[in-house]
């Protein structure tokens, strides 16, 4: 149906003129990163994310567009965590497939805090529910875990961290992969924080193999509940000539002004 295609040069110019604009632009954990990090949402605070996350590979483009992440602190020290996408995809199809895809959920809890000697440790189990539609490339067609472990450590306006763990492909344990990531960030000011990425994939499912590649980004803080995320990258070694991740947080919780 006509209305199921996106133009994919109108998305993937779109993403690259926001990129070059805000690329010298906070950066907070995870988001607009892969690497995650231990530190879970304040207790009674949540944030929500509006995003697009797109990546080009052998003229190929996929991913979301757009993408909903709801982060909730439901206990102290534990965070709840969700994302709902409508996908596109255009290594399938003769035109760019879009619709529904998988569902993230998640609880990240924070087993250590930091100390002047000691890295703040957290885990953050996800699972991806395979809603998509697969044959379309808009799902993975499996449910899929992931078991991460995440240190973090700051250093005045330094922040660091990263982790990585393992991606379990239900049913198909031959496809099974390792994922790595390690962060570093500087805070500019209270609005404006930059940090870059360096992660690695290794024996994924399929031809995409072994992968390393690295991102770049940026998060301005228009207020304190207000904030636009960025980042670009692409592959070292792996097939991914461009990705980038664009997003506006709200920020919420008990206190905050009206």
């Amino acid at each position: 149906m006509k209305d199921n295609h996106f133009n994919q040069e109108s998305i993937f110019r779109f993403h690259t003129l926001i990129i070059a604009l805000i690329a010298t632009l906070p950066v907070l954990a995870g988001p607009p990163f892969l690497t995650d990090d231990p530190e879970p949402v304040d207790y009674r605070h949540g944030e929500v994310y509006c995003a697009s996350q797109l990546s080009e590979a052998n003229g190929d483009l996929s991913g979301t567009a757009p993408q909903f992440e709801v982060n909730y602190g439901l206990l102290p020290e534990v965070q709840v965590h969700a994302i709902v996408r409508l996908t596109v995809n255009s290594a399938i199809d003769p035109s760019p497939a879009y619709g529904p895809g998988d569902i993230e959920l998640g609880v990240k809890y924070r087993l250590i805090k930091e100390s002047a000697s000691m890295p703040q440790a957290g885990i953050f189990p996800l699972v991806e529910l395979p809603v998509g539609d697969s044959s379309r490339g808009l799902g993975d067609g499996a449910l899929q875990l992931f078991l991460p472990l995440w240190l973090q450590k700051s250093f005045g306006p330094w922040t660091t961290y990263g982790g990585g763990g393992y991606q379990v492909i239900v049913g198909t344990p031959s496809e099974n992969f390792w994922w790595f990531g390690w962060e570093g960030q500087r805070d500019l000011s209270t609005i404006l924080t930059l940090g870059s990425e360096l992660f690695g994939v290794t024996n994924q499912p399929g031809m995409r193999g072994t992968e390393v590649g690295f991102n770049a980004g940026a998060i301005i803080n228009l207020s304190a509940n207000h904030h636009i995320l960025a980042s670009a990258g692409r592959d070292i070694a792996g097939l991914n000539k461009f990705t980038s991740y664009i997003a506006y947080q709200l920020t919420v919780g008990p206190g905050d002004k009206k």
